[in-house]
């Protein structure tokens, strides 16, 4: 019974049905393909190329097409190892970076070079010394963006074979050897001494500005306070002299008008005598010789002289110029010789 099952099976195996049934399904799974997002197959018939398949169901011919090469078109990341480097100033630099490339053309990628990433790879190492030796020392540290740049420019150009789309490179480490790094703390250390002592002179240099300024605006606040009390004083002495003047004017109207009574010119004639008196006292005392003009030593004389002329300016009239009409010159000598016109 067994056995006939197993001649059963061999006849089904061995049968044309069974094996075109196999066949067909090898074909199916040959000739179908199912490409994953952001991949291309390369597919080439009998060594040559033929298509390239894009993300999803394909079909090709089995047995006859095959898939030569498949390639990730995502953004790829390749560190690039440690060299060394020559700049513009022959310092001896060790640099390593990262490069971020992505495959653009999967034709170029497959029959353009062997291995694209080994390649890429090789071309940034010496793109990098490359662009390095262009540079002085300092420059590396300043202008790694414009390096990155350069390096990545270069890159593409050469490249474009390849079907490599080179999307930036990153400088990860650049290390001078230890002297440099001596060399540049000191100099450091001097820059930021330098700056220490700019902005400390900057300090000072302000303050004796600002202390200027103050000096210079207490000095003009001084001037101007001296100027405002000198001008205070000058009004006060002016409206001090005006009520002075105003005093004696209203005193010496005051006087005339007591003179010009019977009883005011009594009183003008008893002052002019005890004046006249005190004088000669005066004299007297300051001198051991006094000279007295003839008449002068009464003082009823100076009296006498002293009210003829109030008397004759009393009869003249305040608004006449000139001289009034009745008038009649007199000369009347004096105490000292001289002659008074009345």
């Amino acid at each position: 019974m067994i056995e006939r099952l197993i001649i059963q099976v061999i006849d089904l195996i061995i049968s044309p049905a069974f094996l075109v049934l196999v066949l067909v399904i090898v074909a199916l799974r040959k000739a179908i393909k199912f490409v994953p997002q952001n991949r291309a197959y390369v597919v080439q018939r009998f060594g040559k190329f033929k298509i390239v398949l894009e993300a999803g169901l394909n079909f090709i011919v089995p047995f006859i097409d095959q898939v030569a090469a498949d390639r990730s078109l995502k953004e790829q990341a390749a560190d690039i190892p440690e060299q060394s480097a020559i700049t513009k100033d022959n310092i001896s630099l060790s640099v390593d970076g990262v490069l971020y490339f992505r495959v653009i053309d999967p034709v170029k990628a497959t029959y353009g070079v062997d291995d694209y990433v080994f390649a890429v790879t090789q071309l940034a190492q010496t793109t990098m010394r490359s662009e390095l030796g262009k540079m002085e020392l300092d420059k590396t540290f300043e202008e790694r963006d414009l390096l990155n740049t350069n390096i990545v420019s270069a890159i593409n150009e050469a490249a474009a074979p390849w079907g490599i789309q080179v999307m930036r490179y990153e400088i990860k480490d650049i290390v001078p050897p230890s002297s440099v790094m001596q060399a540049m703390e000191a100099q450091m250390k001097a820059e930021r001494v330098k700056r220490a002592q700019i902005l400390e002179s900057e300090g000072d240099r302000q303050a004796n500005i600002n202390r200027s300024e103050g000096e210079k605006a207490a000095v003009v606040l001084a001037a101007e306070a001296d100027k405002e009390e000198q001008i205070l004083k000058a009004q006060g002495e002016a409206a001090a002299l005006v009520a002075v003047a105003e005093a004696q004017a209203q005193a010496l109207f005051k006087v005339g008008e007591a003179a010009n009574t019977e009883d005011g010119q009594k009183a003008v004639q008893l002052e002019l005598a005890s004046k006249a008196i005190q004088a000669k006292e005066k004299i007297a005392k300051d001198s051991t010789i006094v000279l007295l003009p003839d008449g002068a030593s009464e003082a009823s004389s100076i009296v006498a002289q002293a009210t003829s002329i109030i008397d004759k300016l009393t009869s003249q009239k305040p608004d006449k110029m000139g001289k009034p009409e009745n008038t009649s010159e007199e000369r009347t000598e004096g105490p000292w010789g001289n002659n008074v016109k009345t």
